[in-house]
């Protein structure tokens, strides 16, 4: 892949998570969403930090001490590691795609 809004199959019954750079300090993801959200129980709690832009859609993502984050496309925010949150919302209508970077 060398375009981030290609290769987006036309039926999502999941989340379509895809790699695009690994490293021994960095992973980057492509996210693509489409009224996808977390498991209801759990958190993700990840042992590297995350930054995460919305480069199309919409997403929230719910942290367990600091409330909802609403995103838009342009919207991004860092996650340092281990912090408990979920993503409560992608836009049902229109897909999301989320650029995911772990360090």
């Amino acid at each position: 892949m060398e375009n981030l809004f290609e290769n987006i199959p036309d039926n999502l019954p999941t989340e379509q998570f895809t790699d695009l750079l690994k490293g021994e300090n960095i992973r980057i993801e492509r996210i693509v969403s489409l009224g996808h959200t977390s498991p209801e129980s759990g958190w993700y709690s990840q042992d590297e930090n995350e930054w995460v832009l919305v480069l199309k859609g919409s997403g929230t993502i719910l942290f367990e001490n600091e409330g909802e984050r609403v995103l838009n496309k342009g919207d991004y925010l860092n996650i340092p590691a281990h912090t408990k949150h979920k993503v409560t919302r992608t836009d049902p209508d229109s897909i999301t795609i989320w650029l995911a970077v772990f360090y």
